[in-house]
């Protein structure tokens, strides 16, 4: 039986052959997201992966339910799959805003899911490191969320030659749209444009706009131009004076193709161009009043970053280290009689934080210590019954082939100095 199109089975490594997802990379990818996180004051929340349809059409528009995982429950609720993380974050904060000081830093590592065409990059399914502030308007939470993003790349090991923020502004473009005399219904139009400029030929592209009352020459030449607002400008000084100006760039290409989204706005992207935007955000001061009907009106922006172009990205640069078991010790039991006292030191192992294996039935030894080197032990033990009757551990590193004795009671202590 084979899994989903455009859905992922994650083994642990060595991977087998053709399976390209690591459960082990995952994890690592998981970790330094939080680490970074963590490192900036944002605190993990995390919602349900079904939600009322409803919270996802009234943010994005009927239109949307083409691209979901949706159904009626038993309950005969329409239902979907998460496709996204900000809207439940909405949904959250304007439930229960009054019990947190503001701003609120929160991120999360949603999976998510769209049921749309597969291609690179872009799967069915996808984890995702979403970082949002809630309750501050100033610029300067902007610079602090770019910064998050910019510190989580790094985190990687990837620097100012491998990617880039590129910095926009929806305020910009509103301004330039009106000053044109661009009509209001044609606003969200004309934004979806800018945002496949790259993406289509640009006969295409002067076509739709002509359709709206705008011609090409003109767009681009804005872009070109690229003069900073007041708050872009603040944002890249905020950047410099943290020493992360070389990550980010002012470039009007971006706008973003989400209706939601109020102001600054930015795309992480490979400096190579081989990939697609590897993390996405911006502002997005009226959703939160849009998701509680107008009860509780906060401004807020956010990021996310899914773990698949990441993943592809850091291959590409092989940048993930080399993943396998990590384990401290591996217990040899060389004769049955001495199973239950090996159990006993198993455990007093484990529960001093050191990861160890024995075999569960019973094995020659050199079947045993084989064992051993194949899960990546760095030590073994034995337990010896001394002349008299008494119990000893023989510590072995098997790097150096060091042997070490001692009483069964001193091995946790003994092998964690060694490991340390």
């Amino acid at each position: 039986m084979e899994r989903l199109p455009g859905f992922r089975d994650f083994y642990p490594e060595p991977l087998p052959q053709a399976e390209p997802w690591s459960a082990d990379a995952r994890q690592y990818i998981f970790k330094k997201w939080r680490a970074a996180a963590e490192l900036s004051g944002f605190r993990e929340y995390d919602g349900p992966p079904l939600e009322p349809l409803e919270l996802f059409t009234t943010k994005s528009g009927t239109e949307i339910v083409g691209q979901l995982y949706n159904f009626t429950d038993k309950g005969d609720r329409q239902i979907s799959l998460r496709p996204e993380m900000t809207p439940t974050l909405a949904r959250m904060v304007a439930s229960r805003e009054r019990s947190y000081k503001k701003p609120i830093k929160w991120f999360a590592i949603p999976q998510l899911f769209r049921y749309e065409r597969q291609q690179r990059g872009r799967l069915r399914e996808h984890f995702q490191f979403n970082a949002d502030i809630v309750g501050e308007a100033d610029a300067a939470a902007d610079s602090e969320l770019i910064a998050l993003l910019i510190n989580s790349l790094r985190s990687f090991g990837l620097t100012e030659a491998d990617f880039v923020i590129r910095l926009s502004s929806r305020n910009a473009w509103h301004d330039f749209f009106v000053s044109r005399g661009g009509l209001p219904d044609a606003e969200y139009e004309f934004y979806q444009i800018i945002d496949k400029l790259e993406r289509e030929e640009p006969a295409k592209t002067a076509e739709k706009l002509q359709k709206i009352g705008f011609d090409l020459p003109s767009v681009q030449e804005f872009i070109d131009r690229g003069e900073p607002t007041v708050e872009l400008a603040g944002v890249m000084g905020d950047l410099q004076a943290r020493g992360l100006g070389a990550y980010a760039k002012i470039d009007y290409q971006v706008i973003r193709g989400l209706a939601y989204y109020t102001g600054i706005v930015f795309e992480a992207f490979d400096r190579k161009g081989e990939f697609r935007a590897i993390a996405g955000g911006g502002r997005y001061n009226n959703l939160i009043k849009l998701i509680s009907a107008g009860k509780v009106d906060l401004p807020a922006l956010g990021f996310g970053m899914g773990d698949v172009v990441l993943l592809e990205l850091l291959k590409a640069r092989a940048l993930l280290p080399a993943f396998g078991q990590n384990l401290g010790a591996f217990c040899i039991i060389e004769s049955e009689d001495l199973r239950l006292d090996s159990l006993s030191l198993v455990q007093s192992l484990r529960e001093s934080g050191i990861s160890t294996e024995y075999t569960l039935v019973p094995a020659k030894s050199d079947k045993q210590f084989k064992r051993a080197q194949e899960l990546g032990a760095t030590h073994t033990l034995r337990l010896v019954r001394k002349d008299g009757g008494s119990l000893e551990v023989r510590i072995k590193n098997l790097a150096t082939r060091e042997e070490t004795t001692c009483e069964p009671a001193a091995a946790p202590c003994i092998l964690r100095a060694a490991l340390a």
